[in-house]
């Protein structure tokens, strides 16, 4: 591993490896905690009012007890201040309070604010809020707080917000930090700063460079250098946001168009305060902070060094850059500490070693700005007085805000009103002239003005005409005015209140002076905060997800996920699965599938194929994912493959085991690789050199044998972490007549370890325990649970005070409990069902800076608002433990599948090593068995389960592919019997005396036979489609000289729509249920045998049934179909096996019998197929006793059949293979007879 440090200032050093650079402090110094305020003078300490001369600001020291022992103002409201001059700039790291001593007389609330200049103040912020410190509770203790980011200023107020209720305000303080010293220059829009190189041309590899600006200007270039192969930097503010941009160039000969990224970071940086910018690039990599937010990105283009010409200029361009010089603007303030790869930019200027002279005045002090901004909340005005006696209104100010709708001034005239509102982004002028007819007036200017930046409004009322104008633009002029008398006062009525800052504003071409409004020598206020623009971007940074759409109001703000692929008050939460596992596990069939591998994490959701009828359910996926996205699924499959196949003539492929490739592919890691599909990694062999079947035994690959013959090598590369193929080079292809095709497949995976990731918890106070989670912002936990135990804490992880939990509190109630610095909230879920009922269960708990959710089962669910000021960062310090911890009550039971913020928990390998805790999970069938269908066996496996369907007609991983679409159906467009399924043997043990039969079917035409059961005598059973679409059941079986007739229904059933039959034939019983219908109970004549015998198999079909019901034949659609335990329709589609099926004519697999049928089962009380025990001993009693009878005087014949179809299962490697991977085995020891089957 390379790895490049660098001095780049005094105290720090910048490292760079694998491509990332840090910043890295070398130096060891004292804390930045010394005592700032109790060394000032009194003089130092100035306030809104005092309530005595004992009560001066200068004795609110903190532990003094001079005068009266503190500080307290005139009067005990929100409109007092005590504040505090440094005498210069210092670094501020903490602030601590106390009551006034020996007094009821404490500050229980307050707000910081910060300055340089005792102007333009800047409230302390917090976890994206305005914050406010909890203060005291007595007189005498001292309650401190560190900040979490340390300030820059020389002033500093405070602002009370609540006091003791048995006293007033009272308040002593002392200030924490150490002395601060930059470098500063002044920037006056015209001057740039010219840093030349020591060479013409730099090629630079990396760059570090660091600087602190304050402006009240939105545009201006910070800094630029650019070169001559088109190679630029550029740092520039636009609309008061910062953006970066940075072109390393690209090939001169390539045809590509690359589209360079532009990064843009912050807001509302025109407020005239200190900001600070860090740019570390290392190749392409590039980090970008801004006030202590990191962005990361990777610049375009194919090089990763700065080709830079002579110079980088600060503070604008010097002349107009070929990219992007044109229409920009200098900046306009203020810059100190700036460095650029170690050099002090700032100090150089001073000492004139860099070029300045484009400077008309170059100052080292920032110049102040004269704006007075005030800050109005939901129940503030200003009143303002016009000149009266006046027949003209003049009025203009700034205004900015994030709302679309505020009152921004009213003005009661002599004769009217005039109001200006800001109504759905846009500038509205209403006059009303009361003495006039027809004299409301309305003016409406601009769009979209409620985004934060300085808006600029001038409205003049003259005579008969009006004039507003926004940002410049006229909009209109309306006639309206005689020449009378117009006395104005300006206000802003609380109705309909304006939210947001002002500044600049004037009143009949008069600047207001503001400062006697604070002073109350001028007009009157309230809850107006002045000389102070609090507005803050709460999109910034931004707390939607995923690339979520963030919009905000003065308060709050929201997310807009539409199109994203994610959910929730941030984004945070994939709307999709993370595996086909999942989606298979929801009932879903076979598909194309979106799914998110990680979650809520940074990797996007893809497309991928999903098959689940297979052995296990496959994943199919192209390369229209990224590698990252790819790595995701193969790091959680059980296995992955890729078929590669080589068809070559004269053109070899690997050549000898010694010898150099000629061709070979490159895989994830970008690595190459030797060997070729069906070997494996380190043996430079194809699949015929590991199976020693080569066509030339001298090669280890088909073609490696140079043959004018087209030869092929091909197989399957299964080892995952090489996977999937990016590149194939193919070196053997430029001699004379050699060619070559190149075939690599999809990328195909199975299974999905981190599903069925499970543990044990055997003991109350076993546990595992992991590396803390990191959730600071956003955090979101999920897994499955199985348990007997009445309560058990599933995890925990503890911080200083924060923490987060999630257990089981009874056996209906699962909490999620969390703190993050506002005190403990919990979450209670309630089951209307225990939930120690040993069935898996799942939890998923969310908790983001909107709002905490906790979800069960996906159906149970309880939201809590988070609070809209107060701390929003998770910070956690201790290890993170599933299971017991820390004296908890703990859990019994199993968890599986433990997911947070994404990232599934490798459970079984913890539980490895861990006493107590076992690895996997057993009892999967008490929880999913209900998801085998049709009669399907639950198999249990050591990571899920199986369903085993040989037993039914039924197929796929439920036992549902014949009931749910896709379905194993039959279309019929033939005529008689050119298409029929037969089966020639029964694969099981025969009962003569009953039979089973179940089928669907589906036709529009008629007559037709539907089913034949015959043998080589003229024994048969037959369902046919009489002419009108009735339903007829025949037997003809030993005994009778005409064939048992019966109509099962009278409708007609050949309307299109799907049908289902089932029949049952118990000695001489018949049941029959046609669709959702009751059961019909028939019975046959005494004359013939209960237990008729279809000898030899043969095809004697009754010639007159043929000619009656099969002409012109059966079109339609046949699904379903079950005798006894043979299901013809799966065995004679499923070709993969051998099955003693034959069909004749064409049979295809069709979806023409989807339509789900809805016929509810059968009750105990009329199924014959569902009968208690007490029946079933009497009906067995009485079969026994009539097959007696009948054998000795009615037989005539007998037949018995013996089948080993368990064999299969029981040698099969898994209980997938025995379910999904095979059919039944029809293989059997046949005594006497057979059955065929025509359909």
């Amino acid at each position: 591993m390379e790895i490049h440090c660098d001095v780049y200032a005094k105290s720090s050093v910048l490292c760079c490896f694998n491509n990332l650079c840090v910043i890295l402090s070398i130096h060891v110094s004292e804390k930045c905690d010394e005592a700032l305020a109790t060394s000032l003078p009194h003089s130092a300490f100035t306030s809104s009012s005092v309530f005595t001369s004992g009560y001066a600001p200068g004795y609110a020291k903190l532990n003094r007890r001079g005068g009266a022992g503190g500080w307290s103002p005139l009067d005990s409201d929100h409109y007092q201040w005590l504040q505090v001059d440094l005498g210069i700039r210092k670094q501020v790291t903490a602030i601590a309070t106390q009551g006034r001593y020996s007094s009821s007389d404490w500050t229980t609330r307050y707000r910081l604010l910060y300055s340089d200049t005792g102007r333009n103040w800047k409230p302390y912020h917090q976890d994206g809020n305005i914050w406010a410190f909890t203060g005291n509770s007595n007189t005498e203790s001292v309650v401190r707080h560190d900040l979490q980011h340390a300030i820059v200023a020389r002033y500093l107020r405070i602002i009370p917000l609540d006091w003791s209720e048995e006293g007033r305000i009272g308040l002593r303080i002392e200030i924490y930090g150490c002395p601060y010293w930059a470098d500063v220059i002044n920037f006056d829009g015209q001057g740039v700063i010219s840093y030349r190189f020591k060479m013409k041309k730099m090629k630079i590899l990396k760059d570090v460079i660091a600087l602190k600006f304050k402006t009240a200007e939105s545009e201006g270039v910070i800094l630029h250098g650019e070169g001559q192969q088109g190679d630029y930097i550029t740092l520039e503010l636009r609309r008061g946001r910062l953006l970066l941009q940075i072109n390393l160039g690209t090939d001169l000969h390539s045809s590509l168009i690359i589209r360079l990224p532009v990064l843009t970071s912050g807001s509302l940086l025109d407020d005239h305060h200190w900001h600070s910018v860090v740019i570390e690039r290392y190749r392409r990599n590039v980090n970008f902070t801004l006030d202590q937010h990191t962005q990361h990105f990777r610049t375009n283009g194919e090089f990763d060094h700065l080709d830079l010409d002579y110079e980088l200029t600060f503070g604008g361009m010097p002349y107009s850059g070929k990219p992007i010089s044109g229409g920009r603007r200098n900046f306009k303030g203020c810059m100190e500490s700036i460095n650029y790869n170690g050099d002090n930019i700032t100090d150089l200027a001073r000492r004139k070693k860099l070029d300045t002279s484009s400077f008309r005045n170059l100052t080292f002090s920032c110049v102040d700005s004269h704006t007075f901004p005030v800050f109005f909340n939901a129940t503030s005005f200003l009143q303002l007085s016009g000149r009266r006696e006046h027949n003209m209104v003049s009025v203009g100010f700034q205004f900015r805000t994030w709302n679309p709708n505020g009152l921004l001034l009213f003005s009661s005239l002599a004769d009217g009103m005039l109001e200006i509102a800001l109504n759905d982004g846009k500038v509205t002028a209403h006059i009303n002239v009361t003495q006039q007819k027809n004299s409301r007036v309305d003016i409406a200017s601009g769009s979209g003005l409620n985004d934060g930046e300085w808006h600029d409004v001038r409205f003049l009322a003259k005579e008969n005409f009006a004039m507003l104008t926004i940002d410049g633009d006229e909009a209109s002029n309306a006639g309206f005015f005689n020449k009378n008398e117009m006395q104005n006062e300006i206000a802003s009525p609380f109705q309909r209140s304006f939210q947001g800052c002002m500044q600049l504003i004037q009143v009949d071409d008069q600047l207001a002076d503001l400062t006697a409004v604070e002073q109350g020598r001028l007009g009157a206020f309230e809850n107006v905060s002045l000389d102070m623009c609090a507005i803050i971007d709460r999109c910034m940074p931004n707390h939607c997800e995923h690339g979520g759409r963030c919009t905000q109001t003065w308060n709050s703000f929201s997310c807009s996920c539409d199109g994203t692929g994610y959910t929730g008050a941030t984004c945070h939460t994939s709307v999709y699965e993370q595996s086909c596992e999942a989606y298979k596990h929801l009932g879903r069939s076979s598909d194309l599938y979106w799914i998110d591998p990680d979650g809520s994490g940074s990797l996007g959701p893809f497309k991928v194929i999903c098959n689940m009828t297979e052995r296990r359910t496959v994943l199919q996926l192209n390369y229209s994912a990224t590698m990252e996205q790819i790595s995701a699924i193969t790091s959680s499959a059980e296995h992955c493959e890729q078929h590669v196949a080589y068809s070559c003539r004269m053109s070899r492929l690997l050549n000898t085991p010694d010898g150099t490739p000629y061709t070979w592919w490159v895989g994830r890691a970008n690595e190459k690789h030797f060997y070729w599909g069906g070997s494996a990694p380190g043996i430079q062999k194809c699949a015929c050199g590991i199976e020693r079947n080569c066509t030339d035994p001298k090669y280890h690959c088909n073609c490696d044998a140079d043959q004018k013959q087209w030869r092929e090598d091909s197989g399957l590369l299964v080892y995952k972490d090489h996977l999937p193929v990016s590149q194939v080079a193919v070196g053997d292809t430029n001699r004379p007549g050699s060619e070559a095709k190149l075939t690599v497949g999809p990328l195909r995976c199975q299974g999905d370890r981190s599903y069925w990731n499970a543990a044990s918890f055997n003991t109350p106070s076993s546990y595992l325990h992991f590396s803390t989670f990191q959730g600071e912002t956003s955090a979101d936990i999920s897994f499955y649970f199985k348990t007997s135990a009445p309560y058990g804490v599933f995890l925990e992880n503890l911080g200083n005070t924060d923490f987060i939990r999630l257990e089981l509190k009874s056996p209906t109630v699962v909490s999620f409990s969390f703190d993050v610095g506002n005190g403990p909230v919990e979450l209670n879920v309630h089951s209307p069902t225990p939930l120690n009922d040993d069935q898996w269960h799942r939890v998923s708990a969310e908790r983001n800076v909107k709002e905490a959710i906790l979800q069960l089962d996906q159906q149970y669910r309880e939201v809590r608002p988070a609070p809209e000021q107060g701390h929003t960062r998770l910070e956690l310090y201790s290890q993170l433990y599933v299971g017991a911890a820390g004296g908890q009550r703990g859990f019994l039971g199993c968890i599986r599948s433990l997911k947070m913020n994404g990232v599934t928990l490798d459970l079984e390998e913890r539980a490895k090593v861990t006493p107590g805790v076992k690895p996997g999970c057993s009892g999967h069938c008490t929880s999913f068995g209900m998801y085998c269908r049709n009669g399907g066996k639950c198999v249990e496996k050591y990571n899920g389960y199986s369903c085993d369907c040989s037993g039914t007609a039924y197929d796929g991983p439920f036992c549902t592919k014949g009931e749910f679409s896709p379905q194993f159906t039959v279309t019929f467009h033939t005529n008689g019997l050119d298409s029929k399924s037969v089966v020639q043997s029964l694969p099981t043990e025969t009962n003569l005396t009953r039979e089973d039969l179940a089928f669907s079917f589906s036709t529009s035409s008629a007559p037709s036979i539907l089913l034949y059961i015959s043998s080589r005598t003229q024994d048969y059973m037959a369902v046919v489609l009489r002419q009108n679409g009735t339903l007829q059941l025949r037997y003809n079986l030993g005994g009778l000289r005409e064939p048992f007739t019966v109509d099962l229904d009278q409708r007609n059933l050949a309307n299109g729509q799907p049908h289902s039959v089932n029949i049952t034939r118990v000695e001489r019983d018949i049941y029959v249920q046609v669709k959702e219908d009751i059961i019909h109970s028939l019975s046959v004549p005494h004359v013939f045998s209960e237990e008729h015998d279809s000898n030899l198999p043969g095809e004697n079909i009754d010639p007159v049934l043929i000619e009656k019901y099969n002409t012109p034949g059966f079109v339609g659609c046949l699904s379903r179909v079950q005798f006894n335990s043979i299901a013809p329709l799966k065995a004679a589609l499923r070709t993969q096996v051998p099955a003693p099926v034959s069909h004749q004519g064409k049979l295809v697999e069709s979806n023409c019998g989807a339509s789900p049928l809805t016929i509810p089962p059968m009750s105990a009380a009329t199924d014959p197929w569902h009968l208690d025990g007490g029946i079933i001993a009497v009906v067995i009693f009485t079969i026994l006793c009539t097959l007696v009878f009948l054998i000795r005087y009615m037989f005539r014949h007998k037949g018995t059949y013996h089948t080993n179809e368990a064999k299969g299962r029981e040698s099969s490697e898994s209980a997938d293979t025995a379910i999904i991977g095979t059919d039944p085995n029809f293989t059997e020891t046949i005594d006497e007879s057979k059955k065929e089957w025509f359909i």
